[in-house]
């Protein structure tokens, strides 16, 4: 039994002292500390493959420029370089066991990289787990480099591949709401400013403007991207590159950008982006923007879907689940409401950025691993939010179009159509009486003689009513 257990672990040590690690484990005693340490989210680094893609990227660009500049031999580069490739193709990714908030600037996850990665080139190298004379995680895999670099760089590449699939998204629902601006196009709808009737426009362009702003906001979005694309990797410690050869980090940038694709540059002043994280700032901003954006259109849906028979009633929402376990017949807009709350959430994300940004103290800001979590969970959730929202909402919304003219018709709203021809004071008598009375604007227009029924037609035609052109 002894024998068996002992089998079972392997003995490594730290600054701290020895502790017994799983022998299957690819992850090390720095790992492990950490592990005990921070139990706060209840998630692991594993959960976020974009993280642990972009941290096997960035090993893998040092480890090129080390051999380049002759600081590690051709087998250790090698075998690092190989275990990285697996990990970005997806091997390990359960290795990544540490929580994604905690304490140290992103220190724990970085030796969480460093060790599955030396683990797994030793592997490669025909040794076994944990024999890091051959190859170690902070001597070799972590060579030229700190966490104050690795980390900050690794974070960059990671936020912007994951918010390629926001991007992705956004022009989903963008689609959605286009389609039905074009399927709505000549249905005439009351518009409301201040939930009182205003003038009469089109279903279509209800969506149509709706489809405009979320390709305002993607194209924000996108411009954003172009701020996480400068790289402080080769600043190590707070800026100054100790302990990284020259042409360092020109030769780990160069094998980045060729690595993962991207236009990454060097930051002109490592001193000021190692402490600096304006970027995702600025980009959490723009997150937040989207996401009060599409929460307007939430809010626009819930209150034009409203009724069916005591509501506004404009559009159908379609039915996706019972809305009550006490109303028989009842249902809700779910779909809406939910992405209302990832908004409300997103907000909250924003704020805890904004915090974490200011609380950076003198070169380093120590709070970057909760603000790469909370934009990353921004990221994921607006993505979901984004598809939900239209194809479990928008594309199946319907209109009834003669219930929407007979509003139109029926509207006290409808007098400013006239306005230009009547003139302000006999427009708002018609405007009052027909209140007071009950009776529609163009019924009484026709009983005073004001105008004739072939003008009355002209100027209520949906075309003109809505600004139509062909």
């Amino acid at each position: 039994m002894i024998q068996s257990q002992l089998a079972a672990t392997r003995v490594e040590h730290d600054l701290i002292g020895d502790l017994d690690i799983p022998a299957e484990a690819y992850w090390g005693v720095h790992t492990l500390r950490a592990k005990h340490n921070f139990d706060i989210t209840g998630t692991q680094l594993s959960g976020n493959p974009y993280l642990i893609r972009a941290l096997a990227r960035v090993k893998q660009a040092a480890a090129r420029a080390n051999h380049e500049l002759g600081l590690l031999d051709a087998e250790r580069a090698a075998a690092i370089d190989a275990a990285c490739e697996r990990i970005v193709a997806g091997e390990l990714h359960e290795q990544f066991i540490i929580d994604p908030i905690q304490g140290g600037a992103g220190t724990s996850t970085n030796m969480n990289a460093n060790e599955v990665i030396a683990n797994l080139a030793l592997e490669i190298m025909g040794h076994a787990k944990g024999e890091y004379q051959y190859l170690h995680p902070n001597d070799h895999v972590n060579l030229s480099q700190s966490t104050n670099d690795a980390y900050p760089t690794a974070v960059n590449i990671a936020t912007h591949f994951a918010t390629q699939p926001l991007l992705e998204a956004m022009k989903v629902l963008q689609d959605s709401c286009l389609a039905k601006a074009e399927e709505f196009r000549t249905v005439v709808k009351m518009g409301r400013t201040q939930l009182q009737d205003a003038v009469p426009m089109t279903v279509g362009q209800e969506f149509g403007g709706w489809a405009v702003t979320l390709g305002e906001d993607r194209a924000r979005l996108a411009e954003s991207l172009s701020l996480v694309t400068e790289i402080n990797l080769g600043a190590t410690a707070i800026g100054t590159g100790l302990n990284a050869p020259a042409g360092y980090a020109e030769a780990a940038c160069r094998h980045l950008r060729e690595l993962t694709g991207l236009p990454l540059t060097t930051s002109p002043d490592l001193i000021e982006a190692t402490s600096d994280v304006g970027a995702f700032v600025h980009l959490s901003g723009v997150l937040k923007r989207v996401a009060l954006k599409i929460s307007k259109i939430c809010n626009d849906l819930r209150l034009l879907s409203s009724g069916p028979r005591a509501g506004l009633n404009d559009l159908h929402l379609p039915a996706v689940q019972s809305g009550s376990s006490i109303m028989p017949g009842k249902v809700n807009p779910v779909i809406p409401e939910v992405v209302n709350q990832i908004a409300y959430q997103v907000v909250g994300h924003d704020l805890t950025v904004t915090m974490a940004a200011e609380g950076g103290q003198l070169q380093l800001n120590a709070f970057e691993p909760v603000i790469a979590h909370s934009i990353g969970l921004s990221l994921k959730h607006l993505t979901n939010g984004c598809l939900t929202l239209a194809t479990r909402c928008i594309d199946g919304i319907t209109v009834d179009e003669d219930a929407l003219r007979r509003e139109v018709e029926n509207s006290i709203g409808l007098v400013t159509a006239l306005n230009p021809r009547l003139g302000y004071s006999a427009s708002t008598a018609i405007a009052m009486e027909a209140l007071h009375t009950g009776r529609g604007v163009a019924e009484l227009v026709l009983e005073r003689g004001l105008l004739s029924a072939e003008d009355l037609n002209e100027l209520l035609s949906p075309e003109r009513l809505a600004n139509l052109s062909d």
